[in-house]
Protein backbone atom coordinates (compact mmCIF):
# COMPACT_ATOMS: atom_id res chain seq x y z
CA UNK A 1 0.00 0.00 0.00
CA UNK A 2 1.00 3.08 -1.25
CA UNK A 3 0.68 6.40 1.41
CA UNK A 4 -0.13 9.92 -0.01
CA UNK A 5 2.73 11.99 1.04
CA UNK A 6 1.58 14.64 3.78
CA UNK A 7 1.41 18.21 3.59
CA UNK A 8 3.38 20.66 5.16
CA UNK A 9 0.14 21.68 7.42
CA UNK A 10 -0.17 17.91 8.05
CA UNK A 11 3.38 17.50 9.10
CA UNK A 12 2.90 20.50 11.45
CA UNK A 13 0.04 18.97 13.35
CA UNK A 14 2.20 16.12 13.49
CA UNK A 15 4.66 17.62 15.29
CA UNK A 16 2.04 19.59 17.62
CA UNK A 17 0.21 16.90 18.56
CA UNK A 18 4.06 14.66 19.57
CA UNK A 19 4.78 18.29 21.25
CA UNK A 20 1.55 18.19 23.58
CA UNK A 21 2.08 14.39 24.20
CA UNK A 22 5.83 15.32 24.78
CA UNK A 23 4.60 18.14 27.80
CA UNK A 24 1.66 16.09 29.31
CA UNK A 25 4.54 12.99 29.60
CA UNK A 26 6.40 15.13 32.03
CA UNK A 27 9.15 13.64 34.18
CA UNK A 28 7.77 10.15 33.05
CA UNK A 29 9.77 8.19 30.99
CA UNK A 30 9.15 7.06 27.43
CA UNK A 31 9.39 3.76 28.38
CA UNK A 32 6.78 4.07 31.00
CA UNK A 33 4.64 5.85 29.37
CA UNK A 34 4.76 3.60 26.41
CA UNK A 35 4.91 0.23 28.85
CA UNK A 36 1.34 1.83 29.92
CA UNK A 37 -0.06 2.59 26.71
CA UNK A 38 0.75 -1.17 25.43
CA UNK A 39 2.80 0.30 22.50
CA UNK A 40 7.15 0.48 22.11
CA UNK A 41 8.89 3.61 22.96
CA UNK A 42 10.19 3.64 19.71
CA UNK A 43 6.60 4.49 18.24
CA UNK A 44 5.96 6.55 21.31
CA UNK A 45 9.47 8.52 20.14
CA UNK A 46 8.47 8.85 16.46
CA UNK A 47 4.98 10.35 17.26
CA UNK A 48 6.17 12.60 20.00
CA UNK A 49 8.90 13.56 17.28
CA UNK A 50 6.48 13.65 14.49
CA UNK A 51 8.14 11.28 12.57
CA UNK A 52 4.73 9.55 13.23
CA UNK A 53 2.76 12.32 12.47
CA UNK A 54 -1.02 10.10 12.16
CA UNK A 55 -0.65 7.57 14.47
CA UNK A 56 -4.15 5.02 14.81
CA UNK A 57 -6.80 5.86 16.50
CA UNK A 58 -6.61 3.52 19.39
CA UNK A 59 -2.48 4.14 19.60
CA UNK A 60 -3.65 7.50 20.33
CA UNK A 61 -6.71 6.19 22.95
CA UNK A 62 -4.39 4.43 24.88
CA UNK A 63 -2.06 7.32 24.83
CA UNK A 64 -4.41 9.43 26.38
CA UNK A 65 -5.23 6.79 28.79
CA UNK A 66 -1.68 6.05 29.95
CA UNK A 67 -1.14 9.91 30.60
CA UNK A 68 -4.30 10.67 32.32
CA UNK A 69 -5.98 13.14 29.15
CA UNK A 70 -9.57 13.34 28.10
CA UNK A 71 -9.53 12.80 24.34
CA UNK A 72 -11.69 15.62 23.89
CA UNK A 73 -8.62 18.15 25.71
CA UNK A 74 -6.26 16.97 23.62
CA UNK A 75 -7.97 17.43 20.24
CA UNK A 76 -8.77 20.45 21.36
CA UNK A 77 -5.83 21.96 21.89
CA UNK A 78 -4.44 20.51 18.60
CA UNK A 79 -6.79 22.47 16.83
CA UNK A 80 -6.81 25.76 18.78
CA UNK A 81 -2.81 25.54 18.40
CA UNK A 82 -3.09 24.20 14.15
CA UNK A 83 -5.81 27.44 13.50
CA UNK A 84 -4.00 29.92 15.38
CA UNK A 85 -0.54 29.17 13.59
CA UNK A 86 -2.40 29.15 10.29
CA UNK A 87 -4.38 32.26 10.80
CA UNK A 88 -0.73 33.96 12.00
CA UNK A 89 1.16 32.36 8.82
Amino acid sequence: MVRTPLTPWERHRGERFGALLRQARGERSMVEVAARAGISAETLRKIETGRAPTPAFFTVAALTAALDLSLDDLAAACVLETEGEALSA
